[in-house]
C-alpha cells in the first residue's frame, strides 16, 4: 500500500508559477514511476509529466520547457515547478506512483486555477 498527499495548488495569474508537492507514505521501495496527472472540466485525465527509477522525464508536449518534475532518492517526495502558467494549465492535478507490480496509486488532487 502507498498513500499520496498532494499540497501546493492555488490560484495564479496567466504567466505565474507554483509549486506542487506530494508526500508519498507505504512502500515507496517498489515504486517504479512517480509523476502527475491533471484533468481539466469536461475532459479526459492526462499524462503532464513523470520520472522513472533511473531519472528519465516525460513531459507532456504543452508543458515541456515550463513545468519540471523531481523527486527525493528516497521517493518519498515528487514535485512538480510549474512555470510560464497558462489558462489551459488549468485543471485538478493528481500525484500519481507506479509500483513494480504495474498497481497504480493516486493522490486525492489539488486543484490549479489560472486566471486573469
Amino acid at each position: 500500500q502507498v498513500q499520496l498527499v498532494e499540497s501546493g495548488g492555488g490560484s495564479v495569474r496567466p504567466g505565474g508559477s507554483l509549486r506542487l508537492s506530494c508526500g508519498v507514505s507505504g512502500n515507496s521501495g517498489m515504486i517504479s514511476r512517480m509523476g502527475w496527472y491533471r484533468q481539466a472540466p469536461g475532459k479526459q485525465r492526462e499524462m503532464v509529466a513523470t520520472i522513472d527509477s533511473n531519472m528519465n522525464r516525460d513531459y507532456r508536449p504543452s508543458v515541456k520547457g515550463r513545468f519540471a518534475v523531481s523527486r527525493d532518492n528516497r521517493k518519498t517526495v515528487v514535485a512538480l515547478q510549474m512555470t510560464g502558467l497558462k489558462t489551459d494549465d488549468t485543471a485538478v492535478y493528481y500525484c500519481t506512483v507506479r509500483l513494480t507490480t504495474g498497481v497504480d496509486y493516486w493522490g486525492r488532487g489539488t486543484q490549479v486555477t489560472v486566471s486573469s
